[in-house]
């Protein structure tokens, strides 16, 4: 069965409500109708020491998400937006991917090609879209395909404090969106896991 993984990088520790573990979710739910399985880590609840190597040492436990992430076929790169920007942690979560850069499979192939990535951008002001085209150039570099429409966003009145989590219902926009994405994405996890690139 195909799996994704969530990588939530509010900055708020469980069990503080995030909108960002809300609209992930919806993406979770939407994934689970194309027979796709998924969990949710809340990055804040880690000690991820800073750094761009697989295991930085002394109580790093970034290894434990890294063997989860390299399980999935679908990660899932969750964020809110501060200061219009992807949160520190959601950069830190980028830095710590680098290393994957010099790791290949059995066939050479770079270790993540072959899996696929969205994003999911919140927020109470602009830059959603810069974000997204951040975490998809990251991505990609490290070897994850994006698919067609692979991300979802949902920005509040700037300089409001209503969260997503705060909204009465779903908009029907986001919702839409949403629905795309995990379309897309269960679609393309599947082509590639059938059909692997050619190696070098």
């Amino acid at each position: 069965m195909t799996h994704a993984l969530v990588l939530n990088c509010t900055l708020k520790p469980s069990p503080a409500p995030s909108s960002c573990a809300l609209l992930a979710q919806q993406v979770l739910d939407a994934l689970a109708d194309h027979d796709v399985s998924g969990e949710q880590l809340r990055i804040a609840d880690f000690d991820v020491k800073p750094g761009v190597d697989k295991d930085m040492g002394d109580g790093d436990e970034w290894p434990g998400i890294r063997a989860k992430i390299l399980a999935a076929d679908i990660l899932v790169l969750a964020t809110p937006t501060w200061m219009g920007h992807m949160s520190s942690i959601a950069q830190r979560v980028l830095e710590r991917l680098d290393a994957e850069l010099s790791e290949t499979d059995d066939a050479g192939r770079p270790i993540l090609a072959g899996k696929v990535a969205v994003a999911v951008v919140l927020g109470n002001e602009d830059g959603a879209h810069a974000i997204t085209a951040d975490l998809f150039q990251g991505l990609g570099d490290v070897g994850y395909s994006i698919p067609s429409q692979g991300g979802v966003y949902w920005n509040g009145e700037a300089m409001h404090t209503v969260d997503y989590n705060d909204l009465p219902e779903t908009p029907e926009k986001v919702a839409q969106t949403t629905a795309t994405l995990a379309r897309n994405t269960a679609h393309l996890a599947k082509l590639l896991r059938a059909q692997p690139y050619p190696a070098p």
